[in-house]
């Protein structure tokens, strides 16, 4: 079983103002040869802080190949195990132990263990917002980035599995034309709730902004149903993961855009991107456990080097494999 470690955190007085917290967590960077990892639905002055900002899989393959000692994880709980993982050697740390996903508890181990006995010789891919048990019991992950890619280079004939959400399997069934695609009815709490009434209303409210989607939205796939029968412009409507929609914005010459998605994406958007314009489709599409890390929780995070994700090495081999052919494909 994979763990998280249940450390005490230590009382002790903290710095007064966020750039006294900042001054702190760089010299302890320093001194812990520490790395910041932060994803790019995290606060706006978390991102400011890291190292590196990315989706799951570019926070994957800094964490495969960082230098650092320690990596601390700005996240939430099954991505700093996929860094624990890639990085046995290092020390990786949670700075807030409750920074769960509703995604990822969605499915156990055990109900995939059930659902595989259910189709044997099916190829088993997960999301990468899957705990280390389940990753343990996958052929491949994949994250929203590489979905189509993965899946399009299992051979044909072979059944899938795909877990654990719902709506970026049916995206990924639609997208690569498969029928033979077994969908887990797992969600993302925050991405199940931006519905196509939701796009019709931002597209109403802003018609001249191209359209960014998240493939884990419920509307994706009425998004891609819409583009194939030609009710939505292709050239203004695109289905991609947040880094996606980061290179998109950046290199696009449209000026405005309407983004469907985790609203912390805002933020990183506007940086790389200045001077355009973004407007969430739902405002309300927030994600909690995204904002539970905080400057003072990295400053205790390490300063008393709290709180240490621990995989079970025989559960860490077997996700290995998976998680490894994750970062082989795609950008």
């Amino acid at each position: 079983m994979s763990a998280l470690s249940t450390v005490p955190m230590v009382d002790a007085s903290e710095p007064a103002d966020a750039a006294a917290l900042i001054a702190e967590i760089n010299r302890l960077r320093r001194e812990r040869n520490a790395v910041i990892l932060a994803h790019s639905y995290q606060i706006p002055v978390i991102q400011d802080l890291a190292d590196f900002v990315g989706d799951s899989l570019g926070l994957s393959r800094q964490a495969a190949t960082t230098d650092a000692d320690v990596i601390v994880f700005c996240g939430v709980h099954f991505m700093a195990e996929t860094a624990a993982i890639l990085s046995p050697d290092k020390t990786v740390l949670l700075p807030d132990l409750d920074a769960g996903c509703s995604l990822a508890a969605s499915i156990t181990a055990e109900q995939l263990r059930a659902w595989k006995a259910e189709h044997p010789g099916a190829v088993v891919v997960s999301y990468v917002n899957t705990t280390a048990e389940v990753k343990a019991e996958s052929d491949y992950c994949c994250t929203s980035a590489n979905a189509v890619e993965i899946v399009e280079s299992i051979p044909p004939d072979r059944e899938i599995l795909f877990l654990p959400d719902l709506f970026l399997g049916e995206w990924v069934r639609r997208a690569t034309g498969r029928d033979n695609i077994h969908v887990w009815l797992g969600e993302c709490h925050v991405h199940a709730g931006i519905v196509a009434e939701d796009v019709e209303r931002a597209r109403a409210a802003h018609p001249d902004a191209e359209l960014l989607v998240h493939p884990e939205c419920a509307c994706g796939s009425r998004c891609l149903l819409d583009l194939q029968a030609g009710r939505l412009d292709a050239r203004r409507t695109h289905v991609l993961s947040t880094e996606g929609m980061v290179r998109h914005a950046a290199a696009s010459d449209a000026e405005a855009f309407l983004v469907a998605t985790e609203t912390g994406v805002l933020h990183r958007l506007r940086l790389q991107a200045p001077g355009k314009r973004f407007y969430p489709v739902r405002e309300a599409a927030v994600c909690n456990y995204m904002k539970m890390i905080t400057l003072e929780k990295v400053y205790r995070s390490l300063r008393d080097m709290v709180y240490p994700v621990i995989v079970a090495p025989e559960i860490a081999e077997r996700a290995r494999v998976a998680i490894d052919r994750m970062i082989a494909v795609g950008r």
